[in-house]
């Protein structure tokens, strides 16, 4: 890009309304007069060293990349309705960071930011820190790599989902969702899972209360499960657990096997559950 903006401070509506092939460096969205959309409908712009404190500074976009550029808590709803982003060493700590979005790769990225991705299409997140409530709400087309996430009720409503290598800890994952897989990851939290189709846990280690209920066409291969109660409840599963369950309950139909477990619950049941369980113990 041939055209460079830099050690600028923008604070008006509307700053760079409709850029167009600029390289936006080391600028400041900030200011007294507390304007909104700054750079609304860019078109294939470069932000580099960039502070964000000013709403809604970049909607309706395609073609942005953004390095090492801070947005701040009152930068909210950032990034709207935008196409074909790429954020590389970012610090995003702004609420409602992204939504509607198409094709939109993070990485490297520190993201603190609650209803983040919501509505969106074909995203990536790899090598990042994640912490916010309700991530990815009903999006679909999302790749998670090497992550370490924080937050509660992630992965509502989503639809082709895949995570790897990763820690997720998080109370109500992937609660309505479809065509998940998760694969060598930890995932810490309660109640996970619940209402799910088609998902998939691979060598992954499961902890907290009350996992993977009404799901329907669940899978768990070599997986462990730690502190894991009244597990499985009314789902239809297809499960090999390496080492001990603490209790399952009224499993639906299909097959688990396990080391141990501690407790096979069967009672009160207001379907027909007729799984086959098998353990050493």
């Amino acid at each position: 890009m041939d055209k460079i903006i830099k050690n600028k401070s923008f604070g008006e509506e509307r700053a760079l309304y409709g850029l167009k092939g600029v390289t936006v460096e080391c600028c400041a969205f900030a200011g007294a007069e507390d304007g909104e959309s700054a750079l609304k409908e860019c078109r294939d712009i470069e932000i580099r060293k960039c502070d964000f404190s000013l709403r809604y500074p970049i909607w309706h976009a395609k073609g942005v990349r953004a390095f090492s550029s801070l947005f701040r808590d009152t930068a909210r709803a950032p990034f709207w309705y935008c196409d074909d982003g790429y954020f590389k060493d970012c610090k995003i700590h702004s609420v409602k960071f992204l939504r509607q979005c198409r094709n939109i790769y993070f990485e490297n990225c520190e993201i603190r930011s609650d209803e983040f991705g919501w509505k969106c299409d074909n995203i990536t997140v790899k090598d990042s820190k994640m912490d916010g409530f309700y991530l990815f709400l009903d999006s679909e087309n999302v790749v998670l790599d090497s992550v370490n996430m924080e937050g509660k009720y992630s992965f509502q409503y989503m639809k082709n989902l895949t995570v790897k290598n990763s820690i997720l800890d998080t109370k109500d994952a992937f609660w309505h969702s479809e065509n998940v897989r998760v694969e060598n990851c930890t995932v810490k939290g309660e109640y996970l899972g619940w209402f799910s189709k088609n998902l998939t846990l691979v060598n992954c280690k499961i902890t907290g209360t009350q996992p993977l209920c009404y799901c329907e066409n669940l899978t768990l291969t070599d997986c462990t499960m730690d502190g894991c109660d009244l597990s499985f409840e009314y789902s239809s599963v297809n499960a090999t657990v390496n080492g001990h369950i603490d209790s399952v309950k009224n499993i639906k139909s299909g097959k688990l096997i396990a080391e141990s477990i501690g407790e096979i619950i069967n009672e009160d049941s207001v379907m027909e559950c007729n799984c086959e369980i098998s353990c050493n113990n």
